[in-house]
């Protein structure tokens, strides 16, 4: 144990000892004050995230709606102001009201109507901003507004088509310039209930296609009633000129409407096409199938003594099956027909449109 006695006295280890001892001393109180540093720190509550359930949205009642698009938060009345407006476009009776107010002869009534329609149809913008674009000062304002297929889908039937032409029927300008200026488009300074109207039509046709619009007289209610000049050679000329020479919404519908045969078949007879002629068809379209093909068989041949497994017999039954099912498809492409009915009105003549015949 002496070497122990002199470990002790030795003045080098009692420092190293200390030394060790005042680290440890040291780092321990840092440990505990930082513990309780950490224990009486007041940290901020973390907001929770919360979604309203379609369940919670349905219980609201209108007074509760009411009182929130009031509401000082922007976010609370812009969830308030969504909610009503989802509730608008899925309600077939608000619809309906806002469509025969459209149809109304007061101005007020028919622009405070479409303003309606359109801020619940369409979602990209807030309906607060929608508002306020919609509102007395937007005369001039550049309405491309892109509302959702699904909304649009309340509209794609025959009294929304009739509302929106017959809105555009009670719009027409008596004193309006004859449209022979190809320098100058006269969209912009448009009434702004005729700039809604097409707008919604615009909409839907990029969506459906333009039977119902044909149906519902756009072509006779309203373009046909655009001043394109007097005599027949000058409205053609001019249409023609303004569908060649304007980029706007009313020649998006145009062409829509000129790719079907009913829209092409109105725009002639509104004088506003020229006739189309016939395609030149094929003669040897009307020849029947096995006479096309008489040049592979023998000028003097007889079906009756050839066997069964003759190549030459099977070759005429083949020809004669597919003639039958190509001229069974031709009646049934004939008799094919499209009803456009609500259930508003008993089915009449107007309400079912045909295919028309082609020559076989």
């Amino acid at each position: 144990m002496a070497w122990f006695s002199k470990l002790i006295h030795d003045d080098r280890v009692l420092l190293g000892y200390l030394a060790i001892n005042t680290v440890a001393c040291l780092w321990g109180i840092h440990v505990l004050l930082r513990k309780w540093r950490d224990e009486a720190e007041i940290k901020p509550a973390q907001p929770k995230t919360q979604y309203i359930t379609q369940e919670t949205e349905d219980a609201l009642k209108l007074g509760t709606l009411d009182t929130l698009l009031g509401h000082y938060n922007y976010s609370i009345r812009e969830t308030a102001a969504k909610i009503v407006c989802d509730r608008a476009v899925n309600d077939r009776e608000t619809v309906d009201m806002l469509l025969w107010g459209i149809t109304r002869p007061d101005y007020e009534e028919r622009l405070k109507n479409l303003r309606a329609l359109a801020i619940i149809t369409d979602p990209r913008e807030s309906p607060a901003n929608r508002a306020l674009r919609l509102g007395p000062g937007c005369a001039g304002a550049d309405l491309r507004l892109t509302a959702r297929k699904d909304s649009l889908e309340r509209l794609h039937r025959w009294k929304a088509y009739a509302a929106l032409v017959r809105c555009l029927e009670l719009s027409l300008d008596p004193e309006q310039e004859v449209l022979d200026n190809e320098d100058w488009d006269e969209y912009p300074l448009r009434d702004m209930t005729e700039k809604l109207c097409l707008m919604f039509i615009s909409q839907l046709l990029n969506c459906y296609d333009a039977e119902k619009l044909v149906k519902a007289k756009f072509v006779e209610k309203w373009l046909a009633k655009q001043n394109w000049g007097k005599t027949r050679e000058e409205r053609l000329r001019n249409f023609l000129q303004y569908l060649r020479c304007r980029a706007n919404r009313i020649t998006d519908i145009i062409v829509c409407i000129r790719g079907t045969r009913s829209g092409r078949e109105a725009l002639e007879a509104a004088g506003l096409l020229p006739p189309s002629t016939p395609t030149d068809s094929d003669p040897e379209d009307n020849i029947p199938l096995i006479e096309r093909f008489n040049v592979l068989l023998p000028a003097n041949i007889d079906v009756n003594n050839l066997r069964e497994d003759d190549p030459a017999r099977v070759l005429i039954r083949s020809l004669q099956a597919v003639q039958s099912v190509e001229e069974q498809r031709m009646r049934h492409r004939h008799r094919e027909a499209m009803v456009l009915n609500d259930g508003s009105h008993p089915v009449n003549s107007d309400d079912i449109i045909q295919r028309a015949e082609s020559p076989l």
